[in-house]
């Protein structure tokens, strides 16, 4: 699953899904997100989720006309990205529905993982 072709395949799916959950935030689930006072955070999860798998498929692009050792580089980035937002948009996605509070507190361990993925994509491709 290292091939740029797959990583923008995969932006391509996070995006319908964003639009689809932001849809269905906005719409089928907003009477309980504004009763719950979870409104505020299903748009943060939307947002996020949204803004990095744009990335993801900038990052593909970028990928697929670069050297080979800088390719696995910028896969390895996008892995990472794709890994903290499941973490972050997933476990807020749940809090919001499932009510399952503790998740709140494995949220920043997706935001960790998003700051590493860009960090690690810039200072690789720097130093190459």
């Amino acid at each position: 699953m290292n091939h740029p072709s797959r990583l923008f395949a995969v932006g391509c799916v996070l995006l319908a899904l964003a639009v689809a959950l932001g849809a269905f935030g906005a719409h089928g689930l907003k009477p309980m997100l504004v009763t719950t006072g979870r409104a505020e955070t299903f748009e943060t999860a939307v947002k996020y989720h949204f803004y990095h798998a744009l990335g993801l498929l900038a990052l593909a692009m970028w990928a697929k006309n670069t050297p080979v050792q800088q390719q696995k580089i910028l896969m390895r980035a996008g892995w990472i990205l794709l890994a903290g937002v499941g973490i972050f948009a997933g476990s807020l996605y749940l809090l919001c529905i499932g009510q399952i509070t503790w998740l709140g507190a494995i949220t920043p361990l997706g935001g960790v993982l998003m700051i590493v993925g860009w960090l690690y994509a810039a200072w690789q491709l720097v130093r190459h």
